[in-house]
């Protein structure tokens, strides 16, 4: 049992995401992946962070609150 617990709050959705969804998008060069909010209309990956694992994209869903 840790003696120093911290407490985790979600971060709220960027006002520019808000009905986005999220996707993970992989290079077809490098293989690199990144998780982030799709948006349609662009085409473009907002708020894009790396993917090493599976619990990076755990991680990118409950540092937002979202339901996988």
């Amino acid at each position: 049992m840790s003696v120093f617990h911290r407490s985790f709050k979600p971060k709220p959705i960027p006002k520019e995401c808000e009905g986005l969804e999220v996707k993970v998008q992989s290079s077809t060069c490098t293989g690199e992946r990144t998780i982030g909010f799709f948006d349609r209309v662009t085409g473009r990956l907002l708020y894009s962070e790396l993917v090493r694992s599976d619990d990076d994209i755990e991680w990118f869903y409950k540092k937002y609150g979202l339901k996988r």
